[in-house]
């Protein structure tokens, strides 16, 4: 479901992978479950987005289901979480959206800025989740 907004929609894009990746804590292990924490923690915080869109690939689709979850989107990647971060940044910007992608993917970053979007650094998204 998408809510109409007056001005511009505030979009956060969460790169699963790259983000639980980023602290060693033996998430490998245990790939959905990460992920379904990942998931909770962005659910129970205000992060000041009008929506936030949390993409997994490969087994942490397992974790938690595609589609609207309370306040969080999921989109379980068909291949490359990549693409279809960028395909979401790119569909989103046209539509007029302000996007930002949390990653510290340096390639990444590089294809979300020609999609159109900014990004932040993991570091950003869990000091907010703390």
């Amino acid at each position: 479901m998408r809510v109409t907004y007056a001005g511009a929609v505030r979009v956060l894009i969460v790169d699963g992978a790259n983000v639980v990746g980023s602290r060693p804590n033996g998430w490998w292990r245990d790939r959905a479950g990460a992920a379904e924490r990942l998931h909770q923690a962005l659910a129970e915080s205000d992060l000041g987005y009008d929506v936030v869109l949390l993409v997994l690939e490969g087994a942490a689709k397992r974790g938690v289901p595609d589609g609207e979850t309370g306040a969080i989107q999921t989109v379980h990647a068909p291949g490359s979480g990549d693409d279809t971060i960028v395909d979401q940044v790119r569909a989103r910007s046209m539509a007029g959206d302000d996007v930002v992608v949390v990653t510290a993917d340096r390639a990444l970053r590089e294809r979300v800025a020609v999609a159109g979007g900014s990004h932040v650094g993991p570091s950003w998204l869990l000091a907010r989740m703390a």
